[in-house]
């Protein structure tokens, strides 16, 4: 996650305009909208964020926009950001608005930097009132996703489109997101960069501590893990109903069941196996890397957006193919 989150601060400043404020002595402000917000709570960008301001150099000043709807306490600031708060939904439909409103509230900083594309449509508009930078990660190609209705695909597409169009640096967490970027949008792309920066993760170390088989007695046993929002494009069904046919075989899967009625039908269904442990959303690092480090594998579902931050953390150890599926 370091060498990555270097490479992001490093695109962030090596601009024209960033090296003009830096002779001038002055601080850079940079804005950060699209996320649920910090402390992180929620998904990949929020860590993102979150690991992004433990390096934030002297001379820059950054503004999180969050989701008031998400965090009961709310800061004034945290790891020196400035936290701003809006009264609505990070994601889902809500989330044009979001990130919109997030854009409204920076026109006076130097860097937008915007991540996903949600609220991209308005960046037209906004243009013509910016005179900074646009940094915006596209994040995976969301206007192909099933859980879509025809109509909200076509304005996804149109706000990737534009956030193409209008960003000065495009960038893509993995090969196959620039490499469609630089193919979909080839007169865009013409005069401006498309960065590549990987998604990375902290590596795992083994994590021992027999204190948490108190909470967690299931872990004993030799046990697969998956970590995930529990959405159709992960193929939670299918790996839930895969382990309901092995009752000889552990799976504990941490998700956010009870945000979706996808999510709720399958914890009432599969909650009745034995083998099959559905966890809460863990957000404390110490338990989250002790379920990772003693599992014996990972299983990974997804099939559209981008990657699994949860398999990254796990990747510097050996994977055999049938590992994962």
């Amino acid at each position: 996650m370091l060498e990555n989150n270097n490479r992001l601060t490093h695109v962030q400043l090596d601009t024209n305009l960033c090296k003009s404020f830096k002779s001038m002595g002055r601080t850079l402000r940079i804005s950060i909208i699209g996320t649920v917000g910090v402390p992180a709570c929620y998904g990949g960008f929020e860590s993102l964020v979150d690991n992004l301001l433990d390096f934030t150099p002297q001379d820059v000043e950054y503004t999180v926009f969050c989701s008031a709807k998400k965090y009961e306490k709310r800061l004034f600031s945290y790891k020196g950001a400035k936290l701003v708060y809006l009264e609505k939904n990070a994601n889902g439909i809500e989330s044009i608005f979001y990130d919109f409103e997030g854009m409204k509230r920076s026109l006076d900083s130097d860097i937008m930097l915007i991540l996903g594309v949600s609220g991209c449509m308005f960046l037209p508009f906004i243009r013509r009132r910016f005179k900074g930078k646009i940094i915006t990660n596209i994040d995976g190609l969301e206007w192909r996703r099933d859980k879509w209705k025809w109509y909200a695909k076509r304005l996804l597409k149109f706000s990737e489109k534009m956030a193409v169009h209008y960003s000065d640096i495009v960038i893509g967490d993995n090969k196959g997101i620039t490499d469609y970027i630089n193919a979909e949008y080839k007169k865009e792309v013409k005069n401006k960069r498309v960065e590549l920066i990987a998604y990375g993760g902290d590596h795992v170390l083994p994590v021992k501590d027999d204190s948490l088989f108190e909470k967690y007695p299931f872990c004993k046993n030799p046990y697969a893990v998956t970590v995930c929002r529990i959405e159709p494009e992960n193929n939670v069904h299918l790996i839930l109903e895969a382990f309901a046919r092995m009752p000889e075989e552990n799976l504990v899967f941490v998700g956010n069941w009870e945000r979706s009625d996808y999510g709720k039908c399958l914890k009432e269904k599969y909650s009745v196996f034995s083998n099959i442990h559905l966890l809460d959303p863990i957000y404390e690092p110490h338990t989250v890397n002790w379920l990772r480090s003693n599992a014996e594998l990972y299983v990974h579902g997804h099939s559209a957006a981008r990657r699994n931050e949860y398999f990254l953390c796990r990747s510097h150890e050996p994977w055999s193919s049938d590992s994962c599926f």
